[in-house]
């Protein structure tokens, strides 16, 4: 039959593998051959034996190496985040899109639940209903819970909840937020002079605080919006002072931005100085403010032609490095404040080093590059030299850990469908695994159509290589009629 010889051919058997070797480069991102390799051949071939010391030591610093991986995915809450109601929604009202993801509002659901309730609210009916009213999905359903529990009495949560998806504009979410601060700071005194009277109470304030942080963070970024950035600045520096130890919210964040828009570089410096520290967790925020203030020193005068001619200054070379810092840090951000991809709202939740992160930083902070004269000049000229001191594969990073292969999955849950997720590494398949899989598909058809169609294929193969040949063909007829044919007798003895 034809099935049988045409399955037991070497030469389908190349082709399958070829596939095979393929489609797992583009599924795994590695060799299978090269995979199997160095798992399982090697041992076999006298490699290094897993019980050796060294190899322990690799195992363990490549687990330690795991674990950090994980712990970057972690997904953060973005400390600029939008009101729901106030500006998500008026994007949806015009636009016809949906800004949120249903994963990235479960996780507000989550971060309401865990900040805004304790267990004993069941002992006092407005909390009892908001309670409920944060696990509900329904919006419309939420809103009505919060009416409910403000008749029952003023209730901080309650205002919370309707300033943040009720409120259609700044002014009147700032006006909510008021009613909410003065009825948190009740419940916040009441409850800080019982909190040591059992764990009860001091559920009710760790609870407490929560809300009275977040209220005086929400009001400090509606008067930024609405234009009172020095005020802004003032409610957050007195709420790092009153509460230094809630470091969860990155209100420092907030912060920067307020202190970039009054251009007060100085008091950027300090901030950056407390909070760019080793010992502390890192942010496109801190790296990307920190390369801006050194390129603000030396861009507006720097020039590529000139700095190849004469070579980079000390300062030049201070902010290139700070800028290949915060590319490694997060490589997606270049692309957005170059404004070489497009911008969208930033989501409620952020993937540290992500696609996520880089569009919330560079949703605030694209305006204060633009501020600083011949900043994104700098930037557009030194950014990619970033990936030539990374190595590849990623196996270890230069200033970092090497980047987590897991922020792709994690920013297609966070940002909508219609945004196309920056991907970094590009998986990019060698030439010679195309080359390879091109040539032995070619010569596979070739053979199952010469085996079915010999008559036929033959008849196209003498037209082939009579088309082939056409031109030369041509070109010695032309010679010769142009030669004398004693010439070309002679050549042609020759």
């Amino acid at each position: 039959s034809f099935t049988a010889p045409l399955h037991q051919s070497p030469l389908c058997a190349s082709l399958s593998s070829q596939i095979f070797e393929w489609w797992y480069f583009r599924k795994y991102g590695t060799s299978f051959i090269e995979q199997v390799s160095v798992s399982h051949l090697r041992p076999l071939l006298g490699g290094v034996d897993s019980s050796s010391p060294s190899n322990s030591n690799t195992s363990n610093g490549e687990a330690d190496s795991n674990r950090q991986s994980v712990s970057e995915c972690k997904v953060w809450r973005n400390p600029l985040n939008l009101f729901r109601g106030a500006e998500y929604n008026r994007y949806t009202w015009v636009t016809g899109r949906e800004p949120l993801t249903y994963y990235d509002m479960n996780l507000s659901a989550q971060d309401h639940q865990t900040f805004f309730t304790c267990d004993s609210d069941h002992l006092r009916p407005a909390d009892a209903i908001m309670q409920k009213a944060w696990r509900e999905r329904n919006p419309q359903a939420r809103i009505s819970a919060a009416h409910e529990a403000l008749e029952l009495e003023d209730c901080a949560t309650a205002y919370i909840l309707l300033a943040e998806e009720e409120a259609t504009t700044i002014m009147e979410a700032e006006r909510l937020f008021k009613q909410a601060l003065k009825a948190g700071e009740g419940c916040y005194r009441r409850s800080q002079q019982l909190q040591h009277h059992g764990t009860q109470y001091e559920a009710q304030h760790r609870r407490d605080t929560n809300v009275l942080v977040y209220i005086k963070r929400r009001l400090a970024m509606c008067s930024r919006k609405l234009g009172r950035t020095r005020e802004a600045v003032k409610m957050m520096r007195d709420l790092m002072k009153e509460f230094p130890l809630l470091s969860m919210f990155n209100i420092h964040e907030n912060l920067l931005e307020s202190l970039l828009e009054l251009q007060n570089y100085a008091d950027v410096q300090a901030v950056l100085a407390k909070y760019d520290d080793i010992s502390l967790p890192k942010s496109a925020t801190i790296c990307y403010t920190a390369a801006l203030l050194k390129a603000r020193a030396v861009s507006d005068k720097f020039s590529p032609e000139a700095a190849s001619r004469r070579g980079l200054s000390t300062a030049e070379m201070n902010a290139v490095e700070a800028i290949h810092r915060a590319v490694e840090f997060n490589p997606h951000v270049p692309k957005y404040l170059l404004e070489m991809k497009s911008l969208i709202l930033p989501p409620e939740h952020i993937l540290k080093r992500g696609d996520s992160e880089a569009i919330a930083y560079a949703f605030f902070h694209l305006q204060h590059w633009k501020r600083v004269e011949g900043a994104l000049n700098l930037l557009h000229c030194t950014w990619e030299g970033t990936f030539r001191m990374i190595p590849y594969p990623l196996e270890r990073g230069h200033l970092f850990y090497p980047y987590p292969i897991c922020t792709e999955t994690a920013d297609r849950e966070l940002l909508p469908m219609f945004h196309e997720v920056s991907v970094y590494p590009k998986k990019e398949l060698p030439f010679f695994i195309l080359f390879t899989a091109g040539l032995c598909s070619f010569t596979a058809m070739l053979a199952l159509l010469t085996y079915q169609f010999p008559e036929l294929m033959g008849v196209f193969a003498k037209a082939f290589l009579s088309t082939l040949f056409a031109p030369l063909n041509f070109i010695m007829e032309k010679v010769e009629s142009i030669l004398p044919s004693s010439l070309w007798h002679q050549l042609t003895r020759i």
